[in-house]
């Protein structure tokens, strides 16, 4: 087997997440779920639609990073910002958000820690999370697994929540209530660090598989069609290994 990179499990882990939509449009915010989305197209779903993060359908996912001369993206159509509120509004499109905390049901925030007078820390805002979240899937890809993340929370109506991606596990919402369940452990993690990092009591299955390791060609398609540059190399400190088993 191949050695890989924590960043290399995350994104075969989380290209899952669109394994079984069909014909959705697919939208990875940030380096991970972009290239998630991209490897999911490549492997698992080739009907997913997928933009060059501008305004314009490709027939393939587009490289992250410089491009070589000759190499530029092979286009479909057309697809302004109309087209793709009318695919929101209408729940063909399943995006990967990457939040600043999550509560036990999925509710999200990106918009300030702290008291709202004088927050710690003050981010982007609410953006697009509103109108995302009710209307299309989402899933989300969290780096950084600790607790500040994860406060307790109250259950929200009827939402389609998918799969949360972190460092140290992957979590969907099968638990009591649709509250987020612990779904694999990534190789070397135990459910018990897990837990110490998150904010609230996490729901457990009888038996927790590992995060299935990435394959020979999956790993060809990240590193030399998808990120030939290693930009996913950045996304963890000092890009550790995908298994941790043994390691401090």
């Amino acid at each position: 087997m191949q050695d890989y990179t924590l960043a290399e499990l995350c994104i075969v882990a989380a290209a899952q997440a669109w394994r079984n939509d069909g014909e959705v449009l697919a939208s990875g915010i940030g380096l991970l779920p972009r290239l998630a989305a991209s490897l999911a197209k490549l492997t698992l779903n080739p009907a997913l639609l997928m933009t060059d993060s501008e305004c314009m359908l490709v027939s393939e996912p587009v490289p992250v990073g410089p491009r070589k001369n000759g190499s530029e993206p092979v286009f479909e159509g057309w697809m302004p910002y109309a087209r793709t509120f009318d695919l929101l509004w209408g729940g063909r499109r399943h995006a990967m958000v990457g939040p600043v905390q999550i509560d036990r049901y999925g509710q999200s925030n990106i918009s300030f820690v702290g008291e709202y007078a004088r927050p710690k820390s003050a981010f982007l805002g609410v953006r697009g999370f509103p109108g995302n979240t009710i209307n299309h899937a989402n899933s989300m890809f969290v780096p950084n697994h600790n607790a500040v993340r994860w406060p307790g929370g109250r259950k929200p109506a009827g939402l389609d929540l998918r799969i949360i991606v972190t460092d140290l596990a992957v979590l969907d919402f099968e638990g009591p209530d649709h509250q987020i369940r612990v779904a694999s452990l990534h190789p070397g993690i135990a459910f018990e660090q897990v837990q110490e990092n998150t904010g609230f009591p996490l729901a457990r299955p009888g038996t927790i598989p590992a995060t299935v390791a990435p394959t020979a060609v999956e790993l060809d398609l990240i590193r030399r069609m998808l990120d030939p540059h290693d930009l996913r190399a950045t996304v963890f400190k000092g890009n550790p290994p995908g298994d941790r088993a043994g390691r401090s």
